[in-house]
C-alpha cells in the first residue's frame, strides 16, 4: 500500500463538504505524554468530500479510514469518496433497522410526530441510552479497532454519519486505551457543537412549516454533543465492568503489550 508523505497543518482546515474534521493531537495523558499530530483523525461522513477535499485528506498519509456508518446511512449519503493507497474499514456501530428510523424521522418526520417521539426530554434520553448501547453490546468491534491501531492502521481518521457520536465514542474509547486525561477527551468531543462542524440537518419539507424553528429544537438533540450522552458512556462502562480498567482489559482485551503498542503508535515520548 502507497501511503503519502503527511502534511498536517498547524491550524484545522475548513474542507468544503466534510463536516466535522480535526485532528486530535496534542491531547494530554494522565502520564504527562500528548497524542501525536498526524496520526488520530475524526470527521463525518466522506461521501461528498469534493476534490480539493480529497486531496487534502490523501496529503495525510493516511493508512486506513474507519467508517462507522450502518448500510442505512450509507444509502442515504452515498458511499465514502476513494483515497488512493487508503484502506476503507466499514464496522457498522448501529443497526440499519434504527438508521432507517432514525433518518425517516429527521428527514420526513412531521410536528406532531417529532413531539411525540423527542419532545419533554425524549431526545436527550435517546441519545444517552444509544450510547450505553454501543459501549455495552459493541465491544468486539472497538476492541478490532484498538488492535488494528495497535498493529499497522495509522494514520487513521474515524468518521461515522456527523462524526460525533459513533466516532465520537471510538475516539474517546481509543484515547481512554492511551491515558489522555477525561477533560480533554470531553473538551475534544464537545468542539462538534462548533457551528461549522455540526451535521447539516436536510428534510424533505424545506417548508417554513417543516423547518420551523420548533422543527430544529425537537432534532437539535440528536445532534448536539453533550456532557451527558459521554457521561452515560462512562456509566456503561462502570456499570458492566466495575472500572475503566476492567473494560480496557476485560471488555476490549487489551493486553499490556497492546496497549504499549498503541501508546508508541499514537503518543509523544
Amino acid at each position: 500500500m502507497t501511503q503519502q508523505t503527511p502534511q498536517v497543518p498547524q491550524a484545522q482546515p475548513e474542507l468544503t463538504e466534510v463536516r466535522n474534521f480535526r485532528d486530535v493531537g496534542g491531547l494530554p495523558t494522565v502520564d504527562g505524554r500528548r497524542v501525536r499530530e498526524g496520526r488520530l483523525f475524526r470527521s463525518g461522513h466522506l461521501a461528498h468530500a469534493t476534490e480539493s477535499d480529497a486531496a487534502f485528506l490523501t496529503g495525510l498519509g493516511l493508512h486506513t479510514i474507519f467508517d462507522f456508518r450502518n448500510s442505512s446511512d450509507i444509502k442515504l449519503e452515498g458511499p465514502d469518496v476513494t483515497l488512493p493507497g487508503v484502506r476503507n474499514v466499514n464496522i457498522p456501530l448501529t443497526d440499519p433497522a434504527d438508521g432507517a428510523e432514525f433518518w425517516a424521522m429527521v428527514r420526513d418526520g412531521e410536528l406532531e410526530q417529532l413531539r411525540s417521539a423527542l419532545g419533554d426530554g425524549k431526545a436527550a434520553a435517546r441519545m444517552a441510552a444509544t450510547y450505553r448501547h454501543i459501549i455495552t453490546t459493541r465491544t468486539e468491534d472497538h476492541s478490532r479497532v484498538l488492535h488494528a491501531l495497535a498493529e499497522d492502521s495509522v494514520p487513521a481518521l474515524m468518521h461515522c454519519a456527523a462524526g460525533k457520536d459513533r466516532a465520537g465514542l471510538s475516539v474517546a474509547v481509543t484515547l481512554l486505551a492511551v491515558g489522555v486525561e477525561r477533560d480533554a477527551i470531553e473538551a475534544d468531543y464537545l468542539k462538534s457543537n462548533d457551528p461549522h462542524r455540526r451535521y447539516k440537518i436536510r428534510r424533505s419539507d424545506n417548508s417554513a412549516v417543516g423547518m420551523s424553528q420548533e422543527v430544529m429544537e425537537l432534532l437539535s438533540p440528536l445532534f448536539g454533543a453533550h456532557t451527558d450522552y459521554l457521561t452515560a458512556a462512562y456509566d456503561a462502562i462502570h456499570r458492566t465492568w466495575g472500572s475503566t480498567e476492567k473494560y480496557l482489559t476485560d471488555g476490549l482485551k487489551l493486553t499490556p503489550a497492546v496497549r504499549e503498542r498503541l501508546r508508541d503508535r499514537l503518543l509523544t515520548d
